[in-house]
C-alpha cells in the first residue's frame, strides 16, 4: 500500500523547528517522535516539544510552532495506528538532492531510535525477534551515505528500497509494541 503524504511538511516542521530555536532538525524530530508513539501509551505533543527544546533553553515564541507539532502529532499517530499501512517518515520531498535526503533518512532512523529507547525506558525491547533485526538494521542507515560514484539511478533505487524499508519497519515496531505502550502510560514532559 502506497504510503500518506503527511499534511504538515518538511519545511513547515523544519520552520517550527527553528521558531522553537530547537538544535533538531526535522528528520531527527518525526523520526523521534514516531519511536516515542512506538514505546509508550499517551506520548504527548508537550513531551515531544520538550525533547526538541535544550534543557534549561527558554521557550521561543512559537504559537504557529505548536500548531505544527499539534498537527503532525495527531497526522503521525492516527497514520500508525491506520490498518492501511499509510505511515511515511517525514523527509524532504523528491526535488531536493538524493544526498540530502539519504541523509534526512539517517537522521530519522536516529531520532526514531532515540524516541523509542526514551519512550521505553526501564522497559525491554530486546527479544523481539524480527524487531530487533528492524532496530539493527535502523542502526545500520544512521550511517547511511551517498557514493559520489553510484549514478543517479542507482542511488535513487538504493533510496527507494532504504525509505520502504524503513517506513514498513516503523510500521512494524508500533504494531509489536502494543504491548510495551500498554505498560507505559504518560508519564510527564521529559527532559533530556
Amino acid at each position: 500500500m502506497a504510503a500518506t503524504v503527511p499534511a504538515v511538511t518538511y519545511q513547515e516542521l523544519q520552520s517550527a523547528l527553528a521558531d522553537l530555536d530547537s538544535p533538531v532538525g526535522a528528520a531527527e524530530a518525526h523520526g523521534c517522535l514516531c519511536g516515542a508513539l512506538c514505546a509508550r501509551e499517551g506520548f504527548s505533543v508537550v513531551e515531544w516539544r520538550g525533547e526538541l527544546v535544550e534543557a534549561g533553553a527558554a521557550p521561543g515564541p512559537g504559537a504557529g510552532a505548536g500548531r505544527v507539532l499539534g498537527a503532525l502529532h495527531l497526522e503521525t499517530l492516527e497514520a500508525l495506528r491506520s490498518p492501511d499501512f499509510g505511515f511515511a517518515p517525514l523527509l524532504p520531498d523528491a526535488e531536493a538532492a538524493i544526498a540530502d535526503r539519504v541523509q534526512a533518512l539517517a537522521e530519522w532512523c536516529g531520532g526514531f531510535l532515540y524516541g523509542l529507547g526514551t519512550g521505553a525506558a526501564g522497559s525491554r525491547l530486546e527479544g523481539q525477534g524480527e524487531l530487533d533485526e528492524i532496530l539493527a538494521d535502523l542502526a545500520e542507515i544512521t550511517r547511511a551515505r551517498l557514493d559520489p560514484q553510484e549514478p543517479d539511478e542507482a542511488g535513487e533505487a538504493a533510496f527507494t528500497e532504504l525509505h520502504e524499508f524503513v517506513r514498513a519497519g516503523a510500521q512494524l515496531a508500533f504494531d509489536e509494541l502494543i504491548g510495551t505502550r500498554a505498560a507505559r502510560p504518560f508519564a510527564g514532559a521529559a527532559v533530556h
